[in-house]
């Protein structure tokens, strides 16, 4: 296979610099500012994609999003603006499934929204205006590359599948001793090898990761505490719903998952190929809610409730019992098509259970959501 450019960048680096983190070189790999797997114009999800997000499958998803966004502005006492910020917005999908339900069954509701799409790929911004204009919808959307160009909102900050993005640490046990991946250039080859655990690595591995096994491997995502950290300060009130596959630390790291959670996804075919296609191959791990939890305390957000994107998505579709999956007058073959869709969403052995939903709070007093009326305790 002939080299990628990024490939062929990495090489020259590692020559000059030697061995390198692995999460250096996922960070690299996903967003280097020309070759970078997110940063580049190419068609990520779908069938076109590499993968498919739940945004992909169906517009029940956004517009089930949008119903529990309602009620946290109601739950809020209605403020206008109130300010929705989908971090990872992609092509702009789930912004047109959540505006048109909105301005359609809450015109209140979308009177007072100022929707926020925070996309780091300038590419990408030209297939979200294409795809709001064609529905009339781009003047209600600001397009940001991150959320430091914004002032402290009043709102909420929405994320599905972003933080399973983020450049993570790859740890293991060796003779004994826990030992950190690094990445390194033989010939025309990415290898790896092992080394010492950096500072910020080793303090999450003694909170999180101390049981590691013999031979066996986790990921720890540091920016993901970083992140969450970014976010709270940018929220004057209100929410952060993240919707992402993982879990909590009990769960995440166990002796089921010896070489740990890290995969590739190209073509949707998944693998351990990490090192043959730089930028052009997507590299993701699961989430520690718990580590999401922890730091988002420390920043002054409060727990509101965590869920399966399962229960989740049922508690919301209940009370109407989803009147929002099908279009007025829609064929029966289309309503079948949308049934079946729904039931990959919530699939107990899909992603229904393998997604998870967090919402935080801050200055919202005993907030009770509709979406966490399942929530797993």
């Amino acid at each position: 296979m002939k080299a990628t450019p990024l490939k062929v960048l990495i090489l020259e680096v590692l020559r000059r610099s030697g061995p390198i983190p692995f999460e250096g070189f996922m960070e690299l790999c996903l967003y280097h500012p020309e070759f970078g797997y997110y940063m580049q114009g190419r068609e990520r999800t779908g069938l076109r994609g590499d993968y498919f997000t739940s945004p992909d499958l169906h517009p029940i998803f956004a517009r089930l999003v949008a119903r529990q966004a309602a009620e946290m502005w109601e739950t809020m006492d209605r403020p206008s603006p109130f300010t929705w910020v989908e971090m990872g917005a992609g092509r702009g999908w789930f912004a047109q499934d959540f505006l048109r339900w909105a301005e359609r069954q809450r015109p209140e509701f979308f009177a007072a929204l100022d929707y926020v799409a925070v996309e780091p790929a300038p590419p990408q911004h030209e297939f979200i205006r294409e795809k709001l204009a064609q529905v009339g919808l781009l003047t209600k959307v600001r397009l940001v590359e991150d959320i430091s160009r914004l002032e402290a909102v009043v709102g909420c900050f929405f994320s599905n599948e972003l933080v399973d993005s983020f450049p993570v640490a790859v740890v293991t046990r060796l003779g004994g001793r826990l030992r950190e991946i690094y990445v390194k250039a033989i010939g025309e080859s990415l290898e790896e090898e092992s080394g010492p655990l950096r500072g910020p690595t080793a303090a999450a591995v003694a909170r999180y990761v101390h049981d590691l096994e013999e031979g066996c491997r986790a990921e720890v995502n540091l920016r993901a505490a970083e992140w969450i950290r970014a976010v709270a300060a940018k929220l004057r009130r209100g929410f952060v719903l993240t919707i992402d596959y993982g879990d909590l630390v009990d769960r995440l790291y166990t002796p089921d998952r010896p070489r740990g959670t890290l995969m590739a996804y190209r073509g949707h075919t998944a693998s351990e190929d990490f090192y043959s296609a730089p930028g052009e191959t997507d590299l993701t791990a699961h989430v520690n809610f718990s580590a999401l939890i922890d730091a988002g305390q420390d920043a002054g957000l409060g727990l509101a409730g965590f869920a399966t994107q399962e229960r989740f998505l049922l508690a919301l579709g209940e009370e109407n019992q989803f009147r929002d999956l099908c279009e007025p007058g829609e064929s029966e073959t289309g309503q079948l098509q949308a049934r079946l869709k729904l039931k990959r969403l919530i699939n107990p052995e899909g992603m229904g259970t393998i997604f998870k939903v967090l919402i935080q709070q801050r200055g919202v007093s005993s907030p009770r959501l509709t979406g966490l009326k399942f929530e797993r305790k």
